[in-house]
């Protein structure tokens, strides 16, 4: 089997030494076609009008200046020849990736695009808590991460779904379990803008996060809820984003 291993965390990112070790429990054939640089919430976008710089960093190992989605394209279009991935994995990613989080995550977009691509994709992404931010807990996906794959590829992922695997923020022995859930919404107003000057008195801005002081108790059955309870999340996630029930009720508003 071979393995197109990416992220959005760049090249030099430890979480992406971690999926290579997760991709060669599975198999010997691993590539590895990542960011030259960081590329957190850049989503699915497509570089279209900026040209691709390809740089080889090791045996099997290319960096790529652009997005994660032009990695995978890279990667299976190009760097492995006639011979295309049969599974892509993208992550680990340094933080969950649950809820809102799937529409603005680099790390969900290159699972996506294996799928466009026809590929059986998993997004991989490690939570951390205010303890362990500097030191991720990467021993949790190291022992999860292999069994889950085989897994699902054994049960057969459809064409137009990507899973998207969360390993809660705890030591492998205090994970409960593993759960299959959907996705989950938190409460509005986790993202800010903090106004500042540069040296010239102009002003510029950052989009970061709070921290709310009171977070909504998660709805059961979702990823946050399953994190929250230290079980590791696996979600399936559509290409189609059609919402079914309100076509049914628009056509028939709009006859």
């Amino acid at each position: 089997m071979r393995i197109l291993c990416t992220n959005d965390d760049g090249i030099h990112a430890p979480g992406l030494k971690i999926v290579e070790q997760i991709a060669r429990e599975l198999s010997d054939d691993v590539w590895v076609v990542a960011p030259e640089l960081d590329q957190s919430g850049v989503s699915h976008s497509l570089s279209l009008n900026d040209p691709l710089r390809l740089r080889e960093v090791g045996p099997r190992h290319f960096a790529v200046r652009g997005t994660p989605t032009d990695c995978v394209i890279m990667g299976a279009r190009h760097i492995l020849g006639e011979t295309r991935p049969d599974l892509v994995l993208s992550g680990v990613n340094r933080g969950r990736n649950v809820a809102e989080d799937v529409v603005y995550s680099g790390t969900i977009a290159g699972a996506l695009e294996g799928t466009i691509l026809g590929l059986p994709s998993f997004a991989l992404s490690q939570e951390f808590s205010l303890e362990t931010r500097n030191a991720p807990l990467w021993d949790t996906a190291l022992k999860f991460g292999p069994e889950i794959l085989r897994k699902v590829i054994a049960a057969g992922v459809p064409r137009d779904t990507v899973i998207n695997v969360n390993f809660p923020s705890c030591a492998p022995d205090e994970v409960v379990g593993v759960r299959v859930t959907r996705q989950g919404k938190r409460n509005l107003g986790f993202l800010k803008i903090d106004q500042r000057r540069d040296g010239r008195g102009n002003p510029y801005f950052w989009i970061g996060f709070e921290r709310l002081t009171k977070a909504d108790t998660p709805a059961p059955g979702t990823d946050l809820a399953a994190l929250a309870g230290r079980y590791v999340s696996v979600t399936p996630l559509r290409l189609d984003r059609t919402d079914e029930a309100f076509s049914e009720a628009l056509a028939a508003t709009l006859k």
